[in-house]
């Protein structure tokens, strides 16, 4: 039996948006350890403030402060926090609603362990040190004795230095184990050669293989080795450069694009190297470089073929 492929695999991305003035007013507030809510037509607080009424998708301007206590209203331990979580000790996640507010927050409750913690618990707001505008200058919740502090009161919302962004880093790591199809794929690839399956109805030829026809919906088990050589159908310029080692060494602006395999009828991605970017064309026949021990094609380069017609890949854009 063949060994199982597996790959740890990360997805990361800095998550950029700007603020309206509800959101606006509610990060900037929290910097200034002030929280605050916004009411709704039927007079209820919405902690944290939304800019339109979930009900009546009225706009929703009337901003209050609520108090910076509250009271768990469920709870979750978490005995094994991850990394980038609020903190780096066993905590629970707790919906807390606030005093003055009539819906919940979601944040983390600093306990001693899970038999510290129960519905109906009085918490309070614990301030992180340094605060920038955003939801993590609450740096977590903890247990509270006193009783209900004030209820809300109006507030305009106005501070010095609003903000006005935020930039949130997202990341996904997982671990990618493929199947018996793009297994078989990646086994050829690191022999240089490009394998994809024949679908038994249409005939089309998937590469990559995911195992199945998208069109027919049937199983494929037929492989059809294809390229190496192919046709660019469509592409980008890239101008950002990438943060992570494979792409350390490509500098910017380069071309990655869609190219249709001689023999294949779906187009695969790659990058496109061997000419300056803005000689890259629709049409452009190129073929596979690889390095030295490399699994996979670093690039395709032109093969110095007249460009094909479109009519034999307009088919596949």
């Amino acid at each position: 039996m063949p060994d199982v492929l597996s790959a740890p695999l990360v997805v990361e991305f800095p998550f950029t948006r700007s603020l309206g003035p509800v959101q606006s007013a509610f990060l900037t507030g929290l910097r200034e350890r002030t929280v605050l809510g916004v009411r709704t037509g039927d007079g209820k607080v919405m902690v944290p403030p939304v800019e339109y009424d979930p009900v009546t998708a009225e706009e929703l301007r009337e901003l209050t402060e609520v108090a910076t206590t509250g009271t768990v209203t469920t709870w979750a331990w978490n005995p094994a926090p991850r990394r980038d979580q609020p903190l780096a000790t066993p905590f629970a996640w707790v919906l807390v609603e606030l005093d003055g507010a009539d819906t919940a927050l979601l944040h983390v409750l600093d306990a001693p362990g899970p038999e510290a913690v129960n519905t109906g618990m009085r918490v309070r707001i614990r301030w992180a040190p340094q605060r920038t505008g955003a939801i993590t200058d609450i740096a977590c919740f903890e247990p509270y004795e006193g009783e209900a502090m004030a209820q809300s009161t109006p507030h305009s919302g106005e501070f010095a230095d609003p903000v006005t962004g935020i930039v949130t880093p997202a990341r996904l790591d997982y671990t990618y184990t493929p199947g018996r199809a793009q297994s078989a794929y990646l086994n050829a690839l690191s022999d240089q050669r490009t394998v994809g399956e024949r679908c038994p109805s249409c005939r089309k030829v998937y590469v990559p293989p995911r195992g199945a026809c998208p069109t027919c919906g049937v199983a494929t088990a037929e492989q059809v080795e294809v390229g190496p050589r192919g046709t660019v159908t469509t592409y980008c310029i890239v101008n950002i450069k990438a943060k992570n080692a494979m792409n350390d060494a490509i500098e910017v602006p380069y071309v990655y694009a869609h190219i249709a395999l001689d023999g294949a009828d779906l187009a695969l991605h790659g990058r496109i190297g061997g000419i300056p970017y803005d000689q890259v064309r629709m049409g452009l026949r190129v073929e596979p470089v690889w390095t030295e021990g490399g699994r996979h094609p670093d690039h395709y380069r032109p093969t110095g073929e007249p460009d094909a017609d479109y009519d034999a890949y307009k088919e596949l854009l």
